[in-house]
C-alpha cells in the first residue's frame, strides 16, 4: 500500500503507506460500544462480556487490563460512579457505574458510522423540493438577474459571455442586464416519527431483532442532527401500549412481555405530527409481527395472536386511512417473513398509499436512510 500526496510544483508523489496506530483504549472502546447496545446500557454486563471475550481473543494484556480500561472510561468522562446515598454515608460499598451523556452521544455516533459510514457534519439540512427560488441548492439552470437576487448566485462565466456579446471585446463591461444567476432549490423541512416494535417477538426464536432496531434509531437521529439539523425526529415504542422515549434513552431500550398494539403506536405518532409546523411529515415503522392487540373503550386490552384478527386489522386500516387524509405517508419495514405480517402490510400500505419493505436486519439501516432521502422530494 502507498500514500498519495499532491504537490502543485511536483504533481503526485507516492510514499509507503503507514497505518495509523490504534491505542489500546480505542480498540477496546469500539467493542465495548457494541456490547453496551446489546446489553441495553448495562455497564457491568458489558464488562462481563469483555472478560469472557478476553479469555478467547486476548483483548487485554499485562500492559492494559480491563481495570485500566474502566479507569480510562472514567477519566475520559464516558462513565461515572453513582453513589448510593445510604452506603455513601457509612463509607461502605462501591458506587454503580452509569453512562454519561458523552457516552450516550458516542453510541449514536458509532451506530451512524456502522450503518451509514463516516459523514461530515453539514451546516444546514438540504432536502430538495421541486420549487425553485431563493435557496442554497444549485440545480444547473440559469436565468437573468432580478432585483433582490443573492449576488453569490451570479454565474460569472455566463455573465461575462453576455457582456462580450452585448458590448463587444473592445468595450467590455458588465451591466445589470448582462448578469446571469443560477437557479436554486428550496430545502424543505421534515418531521419524522420512528415507531419501534418492542413486543416479545423481537427477541424470540433465537434472533435478536431489537438491537439492530436500536442501532438504526440511534444512527438516524445522529444523521438528522448532522445532515438535516432543521428536521425533527421523535421516537416512540409500542407493545400493548405506545409511549414516546427520549433520544438519550435509546441505548437502554428493552423488549417486554407485550403483544403488538399498532393502533396505539399510530395514534400517538399522528398526535405528535399534528403539533409539528413542518409541511412534510412521515412515519417510519419497524415491526416483526402482525398487530395482535388493541385497547377497548372500556380500557381493557383485547388480544389475539392467532392469524389476522378482523377487528384489530380494521382499526389499523382506519388509522392508515386517517394518516393518508392528513398527508402523512407511512413506511413499514418488515424484519420478519411472517406470512400474516406480509398480508397485513399489503392491506395497510394500500390503505395509506405508503410504502413497505421486507428487509433483513443487516440491510435495515441503509434501506431506511435511502427512503428518508427519497422522501425529501416534497412540495412546499
Amino acid at each position: 500500500m502507498t500514500g498519495i500526496d499532491f504537490n502543485f510544483g511536483k504533481g503526485f508523489t507516492f510514499s509507503k503507506y503507514i497505518s495509523k496506530e490504534v491505542s489500546h483504549f480505542d480498540r477496546v472502546f469500539d467493542i465495548f460500544k457494541d456490547l453496551l447496545t446489546h446489553t441495553s446500557g448495562d455497564i457491568e454486563e458489558a464488562f462481563n462480556w469483555l472478560n469472557t471475550l478476553n479469555k478467547e481473543y486476548n483483548i487485554f494484556s499485562n500492559e492494559y487490563s480491563l481495570k485500566d480500561f474502566e479507569e480510562d472510561l472514567k477519566k475520559r468522562g464516558y462513565i461515572k460512579e453513582e453513589i448510593d446515598p445510604d452506603k455513601g454515608k457509612s463509607g461502605k460499598g462501591k458506587g454503580k457505574n452509569i453512562l454519561t451523556a458523552k457516552l450516550e452521544s458516542a453510541l449514536r455516533e458509532y451506530a451512524l458510522d456502522q450503518i451509514f459510514g463516516k459523514l461530515k457534519k453539514s451546516g444546514i439540512g438540504n432536502h430538495r423540493t421541486t420549487k425553485t427560488g431563493v435557496g442554497d441548492e444549485r440545480d444547473g439552470e440559469n436565468r437573468s438577474f432580478q432585483y433582490g437576487d443573492d449576488l453569490a448566485m451570479v454565474n460569472m462565466t455566463e455573465s461575462l459571455k453576455n457582456a462580450q456579446i452585448n458590448n463587444g471585446i473592445s468595450d467590455l463591461r458588465i451591466t445589470e442586464n448582462d448578469l446571469i444567476v443560477e437557479e436554486t432549490k428550496h430545502k424543505a423541512q421534515m418531521s419524522t416519527v420512528l415507531m419501534i416494535d418492542i413486543s416479545h417477538s423481537m427477541i424470540l426464536y433465537g434472533e435478536d431483532r431489537i438491537t439492530p432496531a436500536k442501532k438504526v434509531a440511534m444512527a438516524l437521529v445522529e444523521l438528522i442532527k448532522r445532515k438535516y439539523p432543521k428536521d425533527t425526529i421523535d421516537i416512540i415504542v409500542f407493545g400493548n401500549e405506545a409511549w414516546p422515549i427520549k433520544i438519550k434513552d435509546l441505548p437502554y431500550l428493552k423488549v417486554g412481555p407485550y403483544h403488538t398494539n399498532t393502533v396505539a403506536g399510530l395514534e400517538l405518532a399522528m398526535d405528535i405530527l399534528r403539533r409539528k409546523r413542518n409541511t412534510n411529515k412521515q412515519i417510519f415503522m419497524i415491526t416483526d409481527g402482525k398487530p395482535s392487540c388493541v385497547r377497548l373503550p372500556s380500557g381493557e386490552f383485547y388480544k389475539n395472536s392467532n392469524g389476522l384478527d378482523e377487528m384489530i386489522v380494521s382499526k389499523c386500516l382506519n388509522k392508515a386511512a386517517q394518516a393518508r387524509k392528513l398527508k402523512i405517508p407511512i413506511t413499514t419495514f418488515m424484519i420478519a417473513q411472517d406470512p400474516y405480517l406480509r398480508e397485513f402490510v399489503e392491506l395497510f400500505t394500500a390503505q395509506n398509499k405508503g410504502k413497505a419493505f421486507l428487509t433483513g436486519l443487516s440491510g435495515l439501516g441503509q434501506m431506511i436512510f435511502e427512503d428518508y432521502e427519497k422522501n425529501r422530494i416534497k412540495r412546499i
